[in-house]
């Protein structure tokens, strides 16, 4: 196959959607298969035998870790000459939009993809006249698509729920390999606690206002009476406030981490915890299950998918910052539960890895070709009163 693929967002940016791009292109380059990247400027320029060409454009001024990319009239030359047999657009914007365009006319089957809730991310900005366009142009986009994929059946009933049409749900796996319960350390509790035997509560993801940290600073606040560290693993615009929000309290800011210094730090934790109610899968809850860690978060899209209250971890009402702290307290109280529920939560992160899911989306990749085929050939034929 020859893949296109078209996104708004692209390494050296690390994200879930960033990372699960590249782990594609490297499922594709096993395989044999062809691939091209129209992403943005600044990216690598070429990732897993794929070219990239990017595309200039501005933050979102809300979010400016993202950015508005322009369909220069280049990267359509680009496409042309790669010959795509298919086009799939991550999160179309701007540039997915003209990736959409683009595919059509040359007569491509297009895909998309739906990572990240934007038109909930507005509420927390202070946008929230925003909300209702922001679905109703990605509605438009994606509903021109063969197919929308998006990644948990909780986001797939939501979709469903604001008009998108043909939405299907591609899982996402966890890098077993990587992510492991052995890759605890004694010493790097140490070095955080300076006494390995205080309980560590973790948090990694991005620092920012649409993850509702509020309400785990809230949660942390209020525990105590109990000894626990909080170690948020992370960067982004809300690290100040929480900073002074916690400030006294026992509680560690590591930046952003990578490789095994994030897989130590996943591993050497006692629970995750986890507020956000705007995800649409929660790559994060599946690393930290896959090493071993029982998972504290609200019960919301995305995340309710991955973790099973009472078994993996435990689920409280969204937005309630006490129930949250109860959570938290629940499981600082019972190591013995912490421990059993940490190692289903192993079992069942260790089920889903990613050359599986890979191989779903390119089993869905030929099955979307050949429907087009098929069609086209059935378009092609006459009818019995036009044949005669």
């Amino acid at each position: 196959m020859r893949v296109a693929l078209v996104t708004e967002n692209f390494l050296p940016k690390l994200d879930g959607v960033t990372r699960t791009l590249a782990m594609l292109l490297e499922h594709l380059q096993r395989h044999g298969h062809k691939a091209i990247v129209l992403g943005p400027e600044g990216a690598l320029r070429a990732y897993a035998g794929a070219r990239i060409f990017g595309a200039p454009g501005f933050p979102i001024p809300f979010y400016p870790e993202l950015r508005v990319l322009f369909p220069a009239p280049r990267l359509e030359r680009r496409l042309a000459r790669f010959r795509p047999d298919i086009v799939h657009v991550v999160d179309p914007m701007l540039l997915g939009a003209a990736g959409i365009a683009w595919g059509r006319q040359l007569g491509a089957p297009v895909l998309s993809t739906y990572h990240t809730n934007l038109a909930e991310y507005c509420t927390y900005f202070h946008l929230s006249a925003l909300v209702a366009p922001m679905w109703s142009y990605r509605r438009f986009l994606h509903n021109q698509c063969a197919l929308t994929l998006c990644p948990s059946p909780s986001t797939s009933t939501q979709l469903l729920k604001h008009g998108f049409s043909r939405v299907g749900v591609w899982a996402r796996g966890v890098d077993g390999e990587s992510f492991r319960p052995e890759r605890r350390s004694q010493a790097w509790r140490k070095r955080i606690t300076h006494d390995p035997t205080i309980p560590i509560i973790l948090y990694v993801g991005r620092l920012s206002y649409e993850k509702n940290l509020d309400d785990l600073v809230k949660a942390f606040r209020m525990l105590d009476d109990c000894s626990a560290h909080l170690v948020l693993v992370g960067d982004g615009p809300a690290r100040a406030d929480i900073k002074r929000a916690l400030q006294g309290r026992r509680v560690t800011f590591t930046g952003y981490l990578k490789g095994e210094a994030l897989t130590e730090a996943y591993a050497s934790a006692d629970m995750f915890a986890f507020p956000s109610v705007t995800e649409t899968f929660g790559q994060v809850v599946m690393e930290a299950m896959a090493s071993g860690l029982p998972v504290v978060a609200y019960d919301a899209e995305g995340v309710r998918d991955s973790v099973r209250h009472g078994e993996t971890g435990l689920l409280t009402p969204a937005r309630d910052s006490l129930a949250l702290a109860e959570g938290l307290r629940t499981l600082l109280a019972e190591p013995e539960r912490r421990r059993m529920m940490g190692a289903a939560a192993h079992a069942y992160a260790s089920q889903r890895n990613w050359s599986d899911m890979l191989d779903q989306l390119l089993a869905t990749y030929q099955r979307v070709i050949a429907r087009q085929k098929d069609d086209t050939q059935a378009d092609a034929i006459p009818d019995a009163e036009g044949a005669a």
